[in-house]
């Protein structure tokens, strides 16, 4: 069985990797992959675009005492302070590009070369990704596994469609996580411990993920032999304290706004396109009971449009009870318990990225407003354990596959529907073909990695999803008719598989 390996020593970044394999090995992974981002730099973009050029405008023209504050667009700064800084330092060489789109009240302002300056932005921070994963696939004797070990991380759809058409910066944060989780391999937990916490800084979302890193740092650094090192403890606490201090300290007056912006618990339960998730299912049932309830003539009081609008304080249930905060944090902690409780009786590195990811499921699963990006929170680290065993592999291609196409509503214009397809065809294909060499019997053409029959079942009905959803609606009902119906189907299936990826995932997880 094939493991993620921790050892005493601590090889660079690069170092043991180009040792084996030469920069013509691994630059065609990256070249092709920025090829076919540039390709798609004038494709559809979201309302993130307006809300990341905004947040260039405010950290440029005000001082830092302001950011948090200022409120000429919707779209204000909600994001920890290292990434308004990370925003600051982007809007230099911004004015290089287009210097009015740092004007704070030119509210939708895309130029062609704003679009390309954004567009490259992303391109440009995603190295740290592409470093990270080769950090991770270094230790990887076989030359052909850790290319493709390396494309299957790298060539994430979920962040072609979320970073380079929908628009936003997930991957250097991811690759500042790959690096964060290969120091805890290489027993380094304090650059890892640093490293987390710096991402934390910059997105809050991996808060989802703190509960792992706590017990992982807490059992296997802080208590050596059953005893408990408090000089251990000291040092750890520090090093974390001293990245919060060196983000919030600047704003340590503002500490109450930044963190009114960072967590708007009025929002409601769900999103107006439902994640993929528990609640959705949950929705989607008390929807079924008021439409069953009118039918018979009772009342159920409530409109079921409230349940799709993802409007402040608008999630009211006709039948279910109805949701509040305390009763995700309860169901999200609760979905964790086992899993951290497993990792603290066995403190082991594979024990760790197993809870990683279970904790980020959980909370992807159970949380409050959730949206379906979140979903990258489970296979970018899931993506890390495909040669672990053809299990592993196996509850990875469904749930990637699941959760990629969970992410089609994001992209809606026909010509990304083209992209959106194709893209997800090809890593169906190549990424089964991949995954099967990497657990292929050794000298026969035969593979340990198998889809059983009825998760290709389930991927298979996607097929029909997507003739419906994406063509028949649209052509034979138009976009106005039902028009959260494409997007409920879209959601209801997709919940099943990843809640069915779940179980199979904590399974293998604390077995």
């Amino acid at each position: 069985m094939h493991q993620l390996k921790a050892s005493g020593k601590s090889p660079s970044p690069t170092g043991s990797f180009i040792a084996g394999m030469s920069w013509r090995d691994y630059a065609p992974l990256f070249l092709f992959a920025f090829l076919v981002k540039l390709f798609l730099i004038p494709s559809y973009r979201s309302t993130d675009f307006e809300v990341h050029r905004n947040w260039l405008a405010i950290t440029h023209n005000l001082p830092s005492a302001k950011w948090y504050y200022e409120n000429t667009s919707e779209w204000t700064l909600d994001y920890p302070p290292f990434f308004a800084w990370f925003e600051w330092i982007l809007s230099h060489p911004a004015q290089l590009f287009d210097a009015k789109m740092l004007e704070i009240d030119n509210l939708q302002y895309a130029s062609s070369g704003t679009v390309l300056f954004q567009r490259l932005s992303v391109m440009a921070s995603e190295m740290v990704f592409f470093a990270g994963a080769l950090r991770i696939v270094q230790h990887v004797r076989d030359r052909r596994h850790r290319l493709i070990f390396l494309g299957i991380i790298f060539w994430s759809p979920g962040l072609l469609f979320v970073d380079h058409i929908h628009f936003q910066y997930n991957g250097f944060l991811y690759g500042i996580q790959l690096f964060s989780i290969s120091a805890m391999l290489q027993n380094q937990p304090i650059i890892g411990a640093i490293l987390f916490a710096t991402i934390l800084n910059f997105k809050h979302i991996y808060l989802y993920q703190a509960p792992a890193y706590f017990i992982y740092l807490l059992r296997s650094y802080c208590f050596r032999a059953d005893r408990f090192s408090f000089p251990n403890f000291l040092l750890l606490g520090a090093a974390t304290i001293g990245v919060f201090t060196a983000s919030f300290g600047p704003f340590i007056a503002h500490i109450p706004q930044i963190i009114a912006r960072l967590f708007p618990f009025k929002r409601g339960l769900c999103h107006a396109y439902w994640a993929p998730n528990f609640w959705a299912l949950y929705a989607f049932g008390d929807r079924v009971l008021i439409h069953v309830a009118r039918i018979i003539g009772l009342s159920a009081g409530v409109e079921t449009a409230s349940l799709t609008r993802g409007l402040v304080g608008d999630t009211v249930f006709g039948f279910l009870p109805d949701i509040k905060p305390v009763h995700t944090l309860l169901l999200t902690v609760l979905s964790q318990v086992p899993t951290l409780w497993k990792l603290w009786s066995d403190p082991t590195p594979a024990r760790f990225i197993d809870s990683l990811i279970l904790c980020g499921f959980g909370s992807f699963l159970f949380g409050w407003h959730v949206h379906e990006k979140a979903i990258l929170l489970v296979l970018i680290p899931l993506s890390l354990l495909v040669r672990k065993s053809p299990e592993y592999a196996r509850i990875f291609y469904v749930l990637a596959c699941t959760g990629y196409y969970s992410l089609f509503p994001l992209l809606f214009r026909p010509a990304e529907t083209v992209i959106k397809t194709i893209t997800l065809v090809a890593f169906a294909l190549f990424g089964h073909h991949f995954l099967a060499m990497l657990h292929s019997v050794h000298g026969k053409s035969s593979s340990d990695f198998q889809v059983l029959p009825w998760e290709r079942n389930y991927l298979q009905g996607l097929i029909p999803l997507f003739l419906y959803t994406e063509l028949i609606h649209p052509v034979f009902l138009g976009p106005d008719k039902f028009q959260f119906l494409p997007l409920m189907l879209t959601s209801i299936y997709c919940s099943v598989g990843i809640l069915y990826g779940w179980v199979i995932l904590y399974q293998l997880g604390i077995s």
